[in-house]
């Protein structure tokens, strides 16, 4: 679907020069960009492309001398990403999902399903469940009984909500989700050798056989609004109370957010971040790709915490943490650099061992 340069330039708050009245298809680097479409420019390190591609629109950066490229028409934004943000929403249709209810989709009698919705091939839709208006349900979703979910979700292919989720207005969950499924929470009938190093740091009196008995996970899983859930990522059930995640928090592909967690607002999990159960992370919380929280620890708001950090103790509020162990970012670059240094260091000992060697044999011959 086309859209017009004034249209685009509304949409984004930004200003514009040249004829609003053109109309673009789609957006692309400025060196492959075709004649339909608007190159993105938007760094100076990135114009010498417009004069390589086909575009009659750019957008350029804030004071970008639009007389100085061969254009008809240009849109001018002062932060590049936010614009990003706004332009591929403008151009992103969303899956393709017919209006209504597809009639191969399987609904109970009791689930409301609210205006507008809707509801693609295949799809579960099982008792008591609640559904807001404009809901985008795509194909083969699963929804167990008594789940609620607000306004305008978008949910893709393969999702599995289970039983008595409830989920906010705005909810994107990218396909294979699973919500709501059992925690992982084992017991033995004696201390387990888990409970016993974790008294001794280590030490092992004696190994002895013990077998796990499953705890039942009675709770459930509570999402506010705005949130998005990437695809393949698991949130258990709480194990009596319920595991949240608060209103506008990320979670990336393959993020696990184990039962009991509590996650608070404006938080972002990159890709495959493991949280061990009964985590409480405040708000606006970032954590890297892979980073990997212990059970039964608090971090604070603000905390931010680099790609493949372990923490394994409490973060205070806005420490930003790197390393295994987590340690501050500034430490941990130190570390890294000591590290570095340490042949050089082993060098200059090994010469060091030899001068004190032959001082002490040149004395001996004395």
């Amino acid at each position: 679907m086309a859209h017009r340069v004034d249209a685009i330039a509304q949409a984004l708050g930004a200003r514009f020069e040249g004829d609003g009245t053109l109309a673009v298809s789609g957006a692309s680097e400025p060196s492959s960009a075709k004649a339909g479409q608007i190159a993105l420019a938007m760094d100076p390190k990135y114009a010498a492309g417009l004069a390589e591609g086909e575009a009659r629109v750019a957008m350029l950066w804030e004071d970008a001398d639009f007389s100085a490229f061969d254009l008809d028409a240009a849109i001018f934004v002062p932060r590049p990403r936010l614009a990003m943000a706004g332009l591929s929403k403008v151009f992103d249709p969303g899956p393709e999902i017919a209006p209504g209810i597809h009639p191969s989709a399987v609904i109970d009698p009791s689930a409301e399903i609210g205006e507008g919705a809707a509801i693609g091939p295949f799809t579960y839709i099982g008792r008591g469940v609640k559904i807001g208006a404009q809901a985008r349900i795509s194909a083969q979703v699963f929804i167990a009984e008594g789940v609620q979910i607000g306004d305008d979700a978008l949910i893709h292919s393969g999702a599995r909500i289970m039983s008595y989720v409830r989920i906010g207005d705005r909810f994107i969950c990218n396909p294979n989700a699973v919500l709501g499924g059992d925690g992982f929470s084992f017991v033995t009938p004696e201390k387990s050798g888990v409970e016993e190093i974790r008294n001794t740091v280590g030490k092992r009196e004696e190994i002895h056989a013990q077998h796990w008995t499953r705890i039942h996970s009675l709770g459930t899983v509570i999402i506010g609004d705005d949130v998005e859930i990437g695809a393949n990522a698991t949130v258990d059930r709480g194990t009596v109370r319920a595991t949240k995640i608060g209103n506008g928090t990320k979670l990336d592909n393959l993020v696990c957010v184990g039962h009991n967690v509590q996650i608070g607002d404006d938080c972002m999990m990159c890709g495959q971040v493991g949280i061990a159960g009964s985590v409480k992370i405040g708000n606006r919380v970032v954590l890297g790709g892979q980073t990997g929280v212990s059970d039964n620890i608090f971090i604070g708001d603000d905390v931010i915490a680099g790609g493949s950090t372990k923490i394994f103790t409490n973060a205070p509020a806005g420490r930003v943490l790197l390393g295994s162990p987590a340690v501050k970012m500034e430490t941990q670059v130190e570390i890294q650099k000591s590290i570095r240094r340490l042949p050089r260091l082993f060098a200059q000992f090994a010469d060091l061992r030899k001068t004190v060697a032959e001082l002490r044999d040149n004395k001996g011959t004395e």
